[in-house]
């Protein structure tokens, strides 16, 4: 295996040299006149969310890694940056404080540096593991914070064979620029059908889970009312319990849950691709979610990897992997990161960069708390189970627009900002669930192989994210290794998690023909 700290030493040292991009004609399309008729280049005032992200105990950023089929050929994928990418105006804008306003931080257009934004190191083409290299390379993108000075964005291009791909891309922006459902969802507006180059990808279209009509179909005035009742009872409660999170509810000290400061810690980035024919058998057998199913795999995961850690550290004899090991009452909770936005179409994303476009950018964001069970229940069907009845729960509940966006307004981005990484730091981890596109594509003109996004700068150990691409599914962990030193064996127990969970809705004959 190579030497990490060799392998890296050179690479924020040695890149290809690329002039610099000037911008200014489109800058100039986008500027309004002055009173003297001059041009100034177009600003936008930061979104409440934006400022939080900015200010100092919030350094998070968002990051990328997807693996493409082939080399990539860095003059075809600026030309692709150009026609995409770069007409969007938050990737061409940086933040300026404006004095004369009290300090106010605006966004305004700029040049583009390709020198900063694009680096492409010169790699070892004969490197003992190439995995091994992107992993330690992204470790090493943590330890380096973004120049906010610059628009915050920077694209790397990694020329190296891994176990899964010819070569690959890493995406890193800051937080402040955009929410994770904006840019993953952009950047998906970028990519092409391979099979029709000039059409852009189609997402899987989204069930919801139909109440069964009974009774109540011929009550829809009470049933309103119970719906009612039952939406401000829950959000009454939650609203509740994360004010208790943030002065004193915290989740049991376990061996994946982070010290303080553990947000400012370097992440490393893991990932598993298993297959998505699992996941909807599982689905379509239990006439689930497909949140429901992957709910329920992370805490099978969860409940094997913790079993095995308690396992490990025990200091009495008897203890085996096989044994319960897990503590009775277990809290563990987890953020989950929801999308305020209307639900729109790729059409609309890829139509963001679009003056009057009616699918707005930045962070609209709002995040609510779910309870982890942790056991090792005999039928493993018992963990989608669970799962459901959280998920349905948090469903009939307004938590996720009260924890952030009513904040933000009420209190204020300073009193926002320390109540939310409070409540952050008594959870255990971050969990998310990103659709993809049903097809194969392309992204700067090559064939994407895998798309795994993650996330770094909260105050987690872990964060779990499950990214859907055509037939695959790949699982994302982003951990402290302080903490989980082993996140190869983590990704590992969820993709076992899964196949338990399929292999046991076969086994009770749940599975009918067309389950998939």
């Amino acid at each position: 295996m190579m030497d990490s700290d060799q392998g890296l030493s050179s690479v924020g040292l040695r890149k290809r040299t690329l002039k610099p991009l000037e911008l200014r004609r489109t800058v100039e399309r986008e500027c309004a006149k002055t009173a003297n008729g001059e041009t100034t280049a177009e600003e936008e005032p930061l979104t409440p969310a934006a400022r939080l992200f900015q200010l100092p105990s919030v350094n998070c950023c968002i990051i990328v890694a997807i693996g493409l089929k082939t080399e990539i050929n860095i003059g075809e994928g600026i030309k692709w940056l150009e026609q995409t990418l770069f007409k969007h105006p938050r990737f061409t804008s940086k933040v300026v404080v404006d004095d004369k306003k009290g300090g106010e931080k605006r966004w305004v257009q700029t040049a583009i540096d390709l020198d900063y934004h694009i680096i492409t190191p010169d790699l070892d083409p004969n490197m003992n593991s190439g995995d091994q290299f992107v992993e330690d390379y992204m470790l090493d993108m943590t330890k380096t914070p973004m120049d906010l000075s610059r628009p915050p964005w920077e694209l790397h291009v990694l020329n190296v064979k891994t176990s899964d791909a010819n070569s690959v891309i890493v995406f890193r922006i800051h937080h402040s620029a955009g929410d994770g459902a904006s840019l993953m969802s952009f950047l998906l507006a970028c990519t092409r059908q391979l099979s029709n180059p000039e059409a852009l990808p189609t997402l899987p279209t989204m069930k919801k889970r139909m109440a069964s009509s009974g009774s109540w179909g011929n009550w829809p005035f009470f049933f309103a009312i119970w719906w009612i009742f039952r939406l401000i009872w829950n959000t009454f409660v939650d609203v509740v319990l994360f004010v208790a999170t943030v002065l004193f509810l915290k989740d049991t000290q376990t061996p994946i849950k982070g010290p303080p400061g553990v947000g400012r810690t370097p992440k490393r980035f893991v990932h598993l691709t298993v297959s998505l024919d699992d996941r909807k058998l599982v689905k379509n057998a239990m006439n689930m979610t497909i949140n429901d199913v992957l709910l329920g795999v992370t805490q099978a995961g969860l409940s094997r990897y913790l079993n095995r850690r308690y396992c490990e550290d025990a200091k009495h004899g008897g203890a085996t992997e096989k044994k319960n090991n897990l503590p009775k009452n277990i809290r563990l909770r987890s953020a989950v990161v929801f999308n305020l936005r209307p639900s729109a179409g790729i059409q609309d994303l890829a139509d963001m960069m679009e003056k009057g476009s009616k699918v707005k950018w930045g962070n609209t964001i709002g995040y609510v708390v779910l309870p982890f069970n942790i056991s090792l229940p005999n039928n493993p069907l018992d963990y989608i189970h669970q799962a459901r009845a959280i998920i349905d729960r948090k469903k009939s509940s307004l938590e996720a627009i009260c924890t952030l966006g009513l904040v933000l307004k009420t209190l204020g981005v300073k009193i926002a900002a320390a109540l939310s990484l409070r409540a952050l730091s008594n959870t255990t981890c971050l969990f998310s669930n990103v659709v993809g596109p049903k097809e194969e594509v392309s992204f700067l003109g090559h064939p994407v192989a895998y798309i795994a996004p993650s996330i770094y700068g909260l105050p987690h150990a872990l964060t779990i994210h499950f990214q859907s691409y055509v037939n695959k599914m790949t699982i994302c962990v982003a951990v402290d290794e302080g903490v989980v030193p082993d996140p190869h064996r983590l990704c590992d127990d969820f993709g076992e998690s899964l196949k338990l969970i399929k292999n046991a809705a076969i086994e009770r004959g749940l599975v009918k023909n067309g389950a998939y």
